[in-house]
């Protein structure tokens, strides 16, 4: 797949969850909550997902684990894209996925004409709470790789990614997002880019926020047009867009800096049919 080109997938070209619903049992997936004493002892839950060998090997000190944060959607639970976090698992990495917002938290209010429509406040809040559970892992796995983080995030965990990437660049090695509305990408070209765009009339993205084409082809950055709905891109969407998400981002860490493999004993994920080349995210319908 070449950098800087849309790539339209359907959601019935590939068929690749059954390999990665298999490999489940080979990870470990469990919730711990920290407490940030900056902000009244505020609790954030933390869900982990780590392969077992891989967990083993670091504790024994014989490995230093990469490192992917990912960051719900607005309203959506942490532990709700676990067909994501195993991907990141199987690949070797330790995933720590923050809850940002508690039901204590009053009600996000958009407003138009403002910065990221208003929602500067939960953007930072997103910010926080990914230093805390860096800060905390660190405690727990200090063999892991935290300088150089790989960050994830579907909607409003995207634009947090995304913002987390262009405030902090030198603590990102990677950027994956799905569906980000709001926050304009990172085209400093710094670290390689990966986004899956939906066709979704309610989710619409702000002008700006996507990069032209020339941009892509410059940063390294690959945008995926799909046919999928907006919230088709976590646990609760259908497995057909499960699927085809889960193959390409498998591809992008296989072609880029992961060097472990899915477990061996299973079957290798399908290839990716790509279509050829269609018009850039940019200049998608809106």
């Amino acid at each position: 797949m070449k950098r800087g080109i849309a790539v339209l997938v359907s959601v019935t070209a590939l068929a690749g969850l059954g390999y990665f619903t298999m490999s489940k049992w080979a990870i470990k997936h469990e919730t711990i909550t920290f407490y940030d004493a900056s902000r009244d002892n505020r609790p954030v839950p933390v869900h982990i997902a780590i392969r077992r060998d891989r967990e083993f090997q670091a504790d024994a000190g014989l490995i230093t684990l990469p490192v992917a944060v990912l960051n719900h959607g607005n309203t959506v639970k942490h532990t709700e894209y676990g067909f994501l976090s195993n991907v990141f698992a199987m690949r070797g990495y330790l995933v720590i996925s923050p809850q940002h917002d508690l039901p204590t938290d009053p009600p996000m209010v958009t407003k138009p004409g403002e910065l990221y429509v208003g929602r500067l406040p939960q953007i930072l809040r997103g910010v926080a709470n990914i230093h805390l559970a860096i800060a905390e892992m660190k405690k727990i796995q200090p063999n892991a790789n935290y300088e150089r983080v790989t960050m994830v995030g579907h909607s409003m965990g995207g634009d947090i990614s995304m913002y987390f990437a262009k405030q902090y660049p030198d603590e990102v090695k990677k950027v994956v997002t799905l569906d980000n509305l709001r926050v304009p990408f990172v085209t400093a070209g710094k670290f390689k880019i990966l986004s899956f765009r939906s066709t979704d009339p309610q989710f619409k993205t702000d002008a700006g926020v996507l990069p032209t084409d020339e941009e892509c082809e410059k940063s390294g950055i690959t945008v995926v047009k799909t046919d999928f709905q907006h919230n088709d891109m976590r646990d609760t969407g259908p497995d057909g867009a499960k699927s085809s998400i889960q193959s390409m981002l498998d591809k992008f860490l296989s072609d880029t800096d992961s060097d472990v493999g899915p477990v061996d004993t299973l079957k290798a994920p399908p290839k990716i049919l790509e279509p050829g080349p269609v018009a850039l995210m940019g200049a998608a319908k809106s």
